[in-house]
């Protein structure tokens, strides 16, 4: 990009200053902030040179904008990206883009019809580790796929809060939605839509806490499990040619292993906000309506898995 790309912020929290804090080093400028509580926005806006807004029209309609950054709790994405995407502004939503298939459906739905580009923040998808074990398991490196394992899991329980959003009912909490999605958009996006899904959890306080998934494919099993209540973040895939595993923290990988019998070969790069925000404003700068890297259906389907992975737990959020 020859000149910085220039965000309206929605949101002040704890992600909205990570991605804040890195791609101000890069060629991207916050103009604008809005929160619902204007305090919070003059406290983001001090710290990243930006102007405070004390309503969304203020932040986002204005001509030196060019892309709108929601990073709100996810029971107010739908609400910021429609609104954002009615005054044409392009919209990045972090993930997961909206609490069901309804929302999400709606979302790309008004983006169509506004012609205007709107994209799921699922930054694991920028970045070239995943892209690079996609290509391994499309080009058949790894055979046949027997088996994969996929977990995403952190002590929120004993770490936060009860009125903390990861904990909260009314702000659509629990694994699912915060952790559960990032196994299931991996699997998805190297071995597409199950032919059946099977999913038990445990549910309490009006949040599911923890749960067990199964992709099923005609030629294998895929398991993901994402919990509230301890520490684990694995990734494996077994195949009759070779094997694939992520060391660490499969979702913002910086390594990959793919293993066929006595020959190792590995991808390197790194898992960053720049990268996804650069991609973004690249395809925004090229006119594009929606991302090449999380297509608009990919992020409806992964919703579809997990308004399944709802429906047989018994589990609807309290705005539903």
């Amino acid at each position: 990009m020859s000149k910085k790309f220039r965000w309206a912020y929605i949101g002040s929290g704890s992600i909205c200053k990570k991605t804040a804090d890195e791609i101000i080093t890069a060629n991207h400028e916050i103009v604008t902030v809005y929160s619902r509580r204007f305090e919070s926005a003059e406290e983001f806006a001090s710290r990243y040179e930006a102007i405070p807004c004390k309503t969304f029209e203020e932040a986002v309609n204005r001509d030196d904008i060019d892309g709108v950054y929601i990073g709100t709790p996810h029971t107010s994405h739908k609400e910021y990206a429609i609104r954002a995407l009615r005054l044409k502004k392009p919209v990045l939503c972090e993930k997961p883009m909206g609490v069901n298939v309804s929302e999400v459906e709606e979302m790309i739905a008004v983006a169509k019809e506004e012609g205007v580009y709107l994209a799921e923040a699922m930054w694991t998808w920028y970045a070239p580790v995943a892209n690079e074990v996609r290509r391994w398991v499309k080009d058949g490196r790894v055979g046949n796929i027997k088996k994969a394992y996929a977990s995403f899991c952190i002590p929120g329980l004993i770490t936060k809060s009860r009125e903390h959003r990861l904990l909260n009912p009314a702000t659509a909490g629990g694994a699912l939605l915060d952790l559960g999605i990032y196994p299931i958009t991996y699997l998805y996006n190297l071995f597409g839509m199950p032919q059946e899904i099977q999913c038990t959890g445990e549910l309490a306080n009006g949040i599911d806490e923890e749960e067990v998934i199964t992709f099923v494919y005609p030629e294998g099993e895929c398991k993901i499990k994402s919990s509230l209540s301890y520490m684990e973040e694995k990734f494996k895939i077994v195949g009759d040619k070779g094997t694939i595993s992520i060391p660490r923290n499969f979702h913002w990988a910086s390594k990959a292993k793919l293993r066929q019998g006595l020959k190792t070969t590995k991808a390197e790069g790194v898992t960053d906000y720049i990268t996804e925000f650069t991609k973004v404003a690249e395809e925004v700068l090229a006119g594009k309506k929606e991302s090449d890297y999380v297509p608009l259906q990919h992020t409806l389907d992964c919703m579809k898995i997990m308004d399944e992975c709802r429906r047989q737990m018994g589990l609807t959020y309290d705005m539903e």
